[in-house]
């Protein structure tokens, strides 16, 4: 920027605040307030979901004097991929097994810790989780939806459960990952699972005051001849062929739920099919409503009002569970209120909010399952072969999406989309298989995507597959954590680079910034988790993280802060694979624990036995090399506490063979490694 670039800050600032003031902050904890940057009290910042702060003390002029404030260890936490909250200068997060943590934002000192004993309780759902994305808060409490299913309010002042309730059933693969939304009075929680599982995915609004049900949406359609529970699921049966609600139909809202103050509406971002192949799951056509969508319902009642459908039919998981970002964009010579969504299927739409009705959709990454979106019908024209109904096919984007979970954010002043994106194509096949093509590697980018033109304003490539989300603020800036360890700041008009900070730990989550007494803070969870570390482990394993060795901690940051990071920091290093030589590999026992290991381990422990830093590496573990150590673990339970699910129904033979595996792994790697470079071999 040049000699006017101050000014230019300044009237980045004044269009951020005064074109987006909406009203006082008082009676909903400044989740109106866009002109407010005080607090940050949800996911989002405030009902826009913009992941956007109107403070400017930190601007793209003085971001260099930006320094640590302090730093929170956060020892025996294994997965750190979520967003915090700030109020009134406390920092609320969780972590891992739905852990609350309460901070001062000053000093970092520990307030308060509240532990739900999700491992006492959760069972088999240990297995089907990447664990919390963030918490809620509304006057005075703090909401929090755990792996098991449980809705918690808890009291901000004290750390003390208020109420609790279980909003899934205990059996099922049903777990929540994604943050509660609270507005007028109620409390909102999807959950996810329809990966797993036959499921029917649903929303659920509660009474923040006493946890009370008020209502339940479905987002599919269940057996017509129990009746419909609205016409909206009457409507949608019409687009289902066989019998789907044996196999629950899927569209769990794992993820995007937007309240929208000036409609009174809540719009659902709806997930993938059970199973993921539609000739399987819906067998002679149809939409498959209200799959890979967005869902309009009346606030207070839960009753439909609109949907837009991004994915008909959808065979790719291509789910709509990305962020649903509130706007007012002059389009066309008018002002319009809409929707800006960049789901998984690689398209930017623009929605009109009050009609559902499309505006306009263009690939914002590389897609390769669709020529483009017909603006009359507002359904994409695919591209043939693109479907593997009855063989196989390879498709841009993956099933992890051109955007995944990781916060996108808007600038209201730049009018820019802020959106941390993938390139990886996938092989699909079956009823819910799919391969990774090694070439072209997998790679990333932080766009900046303009939504009035539909177009890259302009792109930074980042590390690898996997990085964190992004805030966007009124000091021209963008922040945005990497799976390197960098903490990076840019020029929200022009991509330039500014600053960095390297946080020691991957980081999978989005920053939050806010003020105590007229302060600017900025932090973030140094933490890795989510899914790409498990499905990409050759990939981002070579950043060498491993939280039973390094921790993930909370970062906060001010301008001119000296703080520093402990001394005894564990720097990242390369898995070290072991083996036994006395152990004689029964090949027919591998190929049967391969098959074990597919079934069961690879989200967690990685492809081919690779970990990337979310659960250990089980070809450098010692527990595979004895069978009782093994069976204590894997078949008793003896690490459940620390988030190791316990797989009794394992046969004797079952273990054994996933032993044999491992073993196969390890050595097939370590002749690698020695052949590539000797030196490496250990």
């Amino acid at each position: 920027m040049g000699s006017n670039s101050l000014g230019a800050v300044c009237a980045l600032t004044l269009l951020f605040v005064c074109t987006h003031a909406v009203g006082s902050a008082l009676k909903d904890d400044g989740l109106n307030a866009e002109e407010n940057g005080t607090n940050w009290p949800a996911y989002g910042r405030t009902y826009a979901e913009r992941h956007a702060s109107p403070l400017h003390e930190i601007t793209s002029e003085n971001v260099q004097r930006l320094g640590l404030a302090w730093s929170m260890e956060l020892p025996d936490v294994h997965n750190g991929a979520t967003v915090p909250l700030a109020v009134d200068g406390v920092i609320y997060f969780t972590v891992d097994q739905s852990l609350v943590h309460a901070v001062d934002a000053k000093s970092g000192k520990l307030l308060w810790r509240f532990d739900p004993q999700v491992a006492a309780v959760a069972g088999k759902k240990l297995r089907y989780t990447w664990g919390p994305r963030g918490i809620a808060y509304w006057h005075g409490k703090v909401f929090v939806g755990t792996t098991d299913g449980r809705l918690i309010a808890i009291d901000a002042h004290t750390g003390k459960q208020v109420w609790s309730q279980m909003t899934v059933d205990s059996d099922s693969p049903r777990t929540i990952t994604g943050p509660p939304r609270v507005f007028n009075g109620k409390v909102i929680i999807g959950h996810g699972g329809a990966d797993f599982a036959p499921l029917r995915g649903y929303v659920t609004a509660y009474d923040t005051e006493s946890g009370k049900q008020l209502w339940r949406f479905y987002v599919v359609p269940g057996d017509p001849t129990k009746g419909f529970e609205n016409e909206a699921m009457k409507i949608a049966a019409a687009t289902w062929q066989g019998e789907q609600w044996k196999q629950g139909g899927g569209g769990t809202v794992w993820n995007a739920i937007t309240y929208d103050p000036e409609f009174n509406r809540i719009y659902l971002g709806t997930g993938n099919g059970f199973p993921w192949n539609s000739g399987v799951r819906s067998p002679g056509g149809g939409d498959n409503l209200f799959l890979c969508s967005i869902v309009a319902l009346d606030a207070d009642t839960g009753k439909y009002v609109w949907h837009y459908q991004t994915t008909p039919r959808e065979s790719w998981d291509y789910n709509s569970a990305m962020d649903i970002t509130l706007a007012t964009l002059p389009i066309d010579g008018r002002e319009r209120k809409v929707i800006l969504h960049a789901p998984k299927n690689g398209f930017f739409y623009v929605i009109d909010r009050e009609s559902g009705k499309l505006i306009s959709a263009e690939k914002y990454v590389k897609v390769t399952w669709a020529e483009r979106i017909d603006l009359a019908t507002g359904k994409p024209v695919e591209l043939p072969g693109s479907r593997y109904e009855k063989g196989t096919s390879t498709v841009w984007p993956s099933n992890l999406g051109g955007h995944s979970w990781a916060p996108q954010s808007f600038n209201p002043a730049t009018r820019l989309v802020y959106v941390p994106t993938l390139e990886v194509s996938a092989t699909f096949g079956g009823e819910q298989l799919v391969t990774y093509p090694d070439d072209p590697p997998p790679a990333s980018a932080l766009e900046a995507w303009d939504p009035i033109h539909q177009r890259v304003a302009w792109s930074v490539k980042t590390p690898g597959v996997w990085n964190g989300g992004t805030l966007t603020t009124a000091g021209n800036l963008v922040f945005q954590g990497q799976g390197d360890g960098n903490f990076n700041a840019y020029a929200a008009d022009s991509g330039t680079a500014l600053w960095s900070f390297d946080a020691k730990m991957g980081i999978s989550g989005a920053p939050i910034t806010y003020s105590v007494q007229g302060r600017q803070y900025i932090s973030v969870i140094a933490g890795w988790g989510g899914s790409a570390p498990g499905f990409f482990g050759s990939q981002v394993g070579r950043y060498g993280w491993d939280p039973r060795r390094q921790h993930h901690r909370l970062l906060t940051f001010v301008l001119n802060g000296k703080g520093q990071l402990p001394v005894d920091v564990v720097a990242p290093t390369r898995v070290k694979l072991i083996d036994d030589a006395s152990v004689i590999v029964d090949n027919s026992r591998a190929q049967l624990g391969a098959t074990v290991y597919a079934r069961n381990c690879v989200a967690c422990h990685g492809f081919d036995a690779i970990a990337g830093g979310y659960a250990p590496d089980l070809r450098a573990s010692p527990v595979p090399l004895t069978a009782d150590a093994f069976a204590a673990v894997v078949k008793n339970g003896g690490l459940v506490a620390r988030g190791m699910p316990q797989f009794g129904e394992f046969s004797d033979t079952e273990l054994e063979a996933l032993r044999h595996y491992l073993r196969a792994r390890a050595r097939k790697d370590l002749q690698s490694r020695s052949a590539a470079r000797p030196e490496m071999a250990k």
